[in-house]
C-alpha cells in the first residue's frame, strides 16, 4: 500500500511557498496551503502564491484568471486587507511608473502584442492571473507615462499639457494620484 504524504507549511521564515515547491518536487501526494497565507502566527504557505508558481513553472494548466477575485473575496469575507506589494494580486502588482519600463510596455501595446506587454519588465504576466499593467504617473515618469495616462482616459493629449504634468510630477516625492492629474488637466 502506498502511504500518502502531505506537506503543511507556515510562513515563519517567509519560506512556504518555497517548501511547498520542495515538498512537490521530492514526492508529497499533496501540499496545503491558505488563500492569501491567513493562518495561525505568521499565516501559512500562501496557496495564491503556490499556484502562481506552479503554473509559471508549467507544471499545472489550471485558469488562474479569477485568482484576483477569490483573493479578493477572501480578503473582505476574512477581514484581511490585501498589502498593496502582496505579489500579483495586490494593488501595485503590475505598476510602473518609471519612464523606461512604461515606454516599453506602452510601444508593445501600441502594437497589439500584449503577450510583451506582460512581459517586458514582470517575471509575472498580468493577463494570465485576470490582471492588467497600470502606468501610473510619477517623478520617474517619462512622456510615454503621461500619453498613455491622458490617452486611456479620453483627454486630448497635447505637449503643453504633457509637460506641465510632467513638471508637477518631476517636483513631487510620489506618484501623482488621478485627483492630482485632473487638477493639471482642468488648469491647462
Amino acid at each position: 500500500d502506498h502511504v500518502k504524504v502531505d506537506y503543511h507549511g507556515h510562513m515563519d521564515r517567509g519560506l512556504g511557498v518555497w517548501n511547498a515547491i520542495a515538498a512537490i518536487e521530492a514526492g508529497a501526494d499533496r501540499v496545503h496551503g491558505t488563500a492569501l497565507g491567513i493562518g495561525e502566527r505568521v499565516g501559512n504557505a500562501p496557496l495564491d502564491q503556490i499556484l502562481v508558481n506552479l503554473k509559471l513553472m508549467g507544471w499545472i494548466d489550471n485558469d488562474l484568471t479569477r485568482l484576483y477575485d477569490y483573493c479578493s473575496k477572501v480578503s473582505a469575507y476574512a477581514r484581511v486587507p490585501i498589502p498593496h506589494g502582496y505579489p500579483v494580486v495586490g494593488q501595485d502588482a503590475f505598476e510602473t511608473a518609471t519612464g523606461v519600463h512604461a515606454a516599453a510596455i506602452v510601444k508593445a501595446m501600441k502594437k497589439g502584442d500584449t503577450w510583451l506587454a506582460d512581459r517586458v519588465y514582470s517575471g509575472v504576466p498580468a493577463a494570465d492571473f485576470g490582471r492588467s499593467q497600470v502606468i501610473a504617473i510619477g517623478p520617474m515618469s517619462g512622456r510615454s507615462n503621461v500619453v498613455h495616462w491622458l490617452q486611456q482616459r479620453g483627454h486630448p493629449v497635447g505637449d503643453s499639457l504633457v509637460s506641465a504634468i510632467l513638471e508637477k510630477a518631476k517636483r513631487s516625492d510620489r506618484l501623482l494620484s488621478d485627483a492630482e492629474i485632473l487638477e493639471v488637466v482642468r488648469k491647462n
